[in-house]
């Protein structure tokens, strides 16, 4: 499995990079990869949206800094921005992993170690997908598998984002439950590159995948 670092990168972009990325894996021309991200203020807009969940007009929110962005992730809305690791993994589930359930948990399986990684106790919450903290979810989810069992879209841990920039939207759908991030439960900011380290360690874990870094975007 490659594993890419982009850097900052709008959230278009991202799109276009997963769609390529999605083509030349069900053609057999790349390997597995997983894509560590970081975007520019954004509010993704999932195939379970409800208007009621953008708590300002779409105008208001442009005018605060956020894109709005209507994507073919399962899930309600969601923020993505600076501070937050965003993973966009394209696999193959062939032969034996064509499970929907099963790819959901194992995402939070993966999310679950790498916090375990700073000494946080993360877990799941019955009949919500995602991962969370007692402080609060600390990482959401929304995939989407195409044709041929190819994944994209993925996950987003809030390693230091700022907190505030959620309260435009019910995050997820899920009115009644706080968003928190890793440096709220540890006191301090993690450091972004053992954040990174500590999602790839598990993800080649969970996934039984041998990891092969490519150069950061610019190096």
């Amino acid at each position: 499995m490659e594993v890419v670092r982009t850097g900052r990168l709008g959230y278009r972009s991202g799109l276009d990079l997963q769609a390529e990325r999605v083509r030349a894996r069900r053609a057999g021309e790349v390997p597995d990869t997983l894509y560590l991200v970081e975007h520019d203020p954004v509010l993704t807009l999932g195939t379970s949206t409800r208007s009621e969940n953008l708590l300002l007009p779409e105008d208001e929110l442009r005018a605060r800094g956020y894109e709005l962005a209507e994507v073919g992730r399962g899930g309600d809305v969601t923020y993505h921005g600076p501070g937050q690791l965003v993973g966009y993994p394209v696999l193959d589930l062939k032969p034996d992993r064509t499970d929907l359930h099963r790819y959901l948990r194992d995402l939070e399986e993966v999310l679950i170690r790498a916090l375990a990684a700073f000494g946080l106790e993360a877990g799941r919450e019955d009949g919500l997908t995602g991962v969370w903290l007692p402080e609060g979810k600390v990482a959401a989810i929304g995939v989407r598998v195409s044709s041929g069992w190819i994944t994209s879209h993925g996950f987003a841990l809030n390693a230091d984002p700022d907190l505030s920039r959620f309260g435009v939207i019910v995050p997820c759908g899920i009115a009644d439950r706080a968003v928190t991030s890793m440096a709220q439960a540890l006191g301090s900011a993690p450091d972004p590159a053992r954040v990174e380290a500590a999602v790839v360690t598990a993800f080649s874990e969970v996934f039984d995948r041998r990891v092969v870094d490519q150069p950061p975007a610019g190096a």
